[in-house]
């Protein structure tokens, strides 16, 4: 009776069955890898078995690229509300830095699945045309800022967009991604309220000082770090 029901809810609601075997797969990929990951597990997560997992997405390799993809939409689709193009350029790069920062640390399971495709040398990537597709009205929204900033004078160079974006995305995904050890070696608790704070000042004054050739605390946007630096005593 309980399968009966179970098969009867799958065929009222076959997308609502999807999106819970991906977002149990996401759970499931994000915490064991690709190696370690186990179908019985993410079919037990979703309530369903291994034929209505293998019907509405496929076997693992698929499920996990189908994960893939739909975590580089979702990042995708929320950087086109940021509405950069409507924004002062400085303020635009900005707003990315911030909403980059704050996406990963939300986001801890879209780390964990760069990191892991990035450990199969992009394998299941090259098989997608759906990621690729996605990427290019990103980078033209990247690009449009950085001309109006070098048109109005706010920037002194028109950077290439994907170094630009690859430089952002990296200050904020090494920090976290190596945040545990690199605490240890340093002797702080990086991921603390206050030390979060200065990290994605830092990065706001790093890049802006970068386009515009000026420190970033001209347009008000840079906390002063509360750390403060020891002097060095004369010999």
């Amino acid at each position: 009776m309980a399968k009966a029901k179970r098969a009867l809810k799958w065929q009222r609601d076959p997308e609502g069955m999807r999106l819970r075997i991906l977002e149990a797969a996401k759970q499931e990929f994000s915490a064991h890898g690709l190696a370690g990951a186990r179908v019985d597990r993410i079919a037990a997560k979703a309530g369903a078995n291994k034929r209505m997992l293998y019907y509405h997405v496929g076997k693992k390799d698929e499920l996990y690229l189908a994960v893939l993809e739909g975590a580089y939409e979702k990042i995708r689709n929320e950087e086109r509300g940021l509405d950069l193009e409507h924004l002062d350029p400085p303020e635009a790069i900005k707003r990315l830095i911030e909403f980059t920062w704050n996406y990963f640390l939300q986001n801890p399971e879209f780390l964990s699945l760069l990191q892991t495709e990035n450990l199969s040398r992009a394998r299941h990537l090259k098989r997608s045309t759906k990621v690729k597709s996605m990427h290019s009205p990103f980078v033209e929204m990247i690009r449009t800022v950085v001309r109006r900033g070098v048109e109005s004078g706010d920037f002194q160079i028109a950077v290439d967009p994907v170094q630009l974006y690859i430089s952002i995305a990296a200050l904020t995904f090494f920090y976290l991604s190596n945040s545990a050890t690199l605490s240890v070696i340093f002797g702080r608790d990086l991921l603390g309220k206050d030390a979060k704070e200065e990290r994605l000042a830092h990065m706001i004054g790093l890049v802006l000082a970068a386009l515009t050739g000026r420190s970033a605390e001209l347009f008000g946007m840079v906390k002063a770090s509360k750390r403060r630096v020891p002097q060095h005593q004369p010999v």
